[in-house]
């Protein structure tokens, strides 16, 4: 083989795997959500850093 040539049945399974790609197309706004969230807490925000700090401490301790 000179320089340039190539092996028939390269070509052909490079043709498969594009007509592949091509069938598993992604829908990046298939499962978008359009609309708010909110959550309310009876805590102030002292009070719940403060329980964060004490996971934190037993999660340490546990290691």
């Amino acid at each position: 083989m000179g320089f340039g040539s190539y092996d028939e049945s390269e070509q052909q399974q490079q043709n498969r795997d594009t007509e592949a790609d091509e069938d598993a197309v992604v829908n990046l706004h298939e499962n978008e959500y359009d609309g708010s969230i909110s959550v309310e807490t009876g805590e102030s925000t002292d009070a719940l850093l403060g329980q964060l700090q004490d996971i934190k401490a037993s999660k340490a301790d546990d290691e």
